[in-house]
């Protein structure tokens, strides 16, 4: 079998010529193709962060919710044990009636 030289001048010359039209073309016929696709998967991932941040931010609003309650019934404890310290410090339970405490099941005597 014989082998025939090969023009590399030639072949590299239609390989260029080639491209010079075939790059434009490949990259219209990409861009008008993968556009939808690419915008889809984009809103899709847009969306799905999106949805993520509104339940972190969600979740935070709660745990900031039941911290402020916490606070909350801390602070009234402390309101009550400061108020009963006054009147134990004034001795104003000497001069008054005890109060009477109830079973939770018990009718208040009249």
């Amino acid at each position: 079998m014989e082998v025939l030289p090969v023009d590399i001048i030639g072949l590299v010359s239609v390989i260029m010529g080639i491209s010079v039209v075939l790059i434009p073309v490949m990259g219209l016929t990409a861009r008008y193709a993968l556009k939808p696709i690419v915008s889809v998967m984009d809103r899709y991932l847009h969306g799905k962060d999106t949805e993520e941040s509104v339940q972190i931010v969600e979740r935070r609003l709660a745990l900031l919710e039941q911290q402020l309650d916490d606070v909350q019934g801390s602070l009234q404890r402390l309101v009550e044990v400061s108020e009963f310290d006054a009147q134990l410090r004034a001795g104003s339970d000497l001069e008054e009636d005890p109060p009477q405490i109830h079973a939770p099941g018990d009718s208040e005597p009249e």
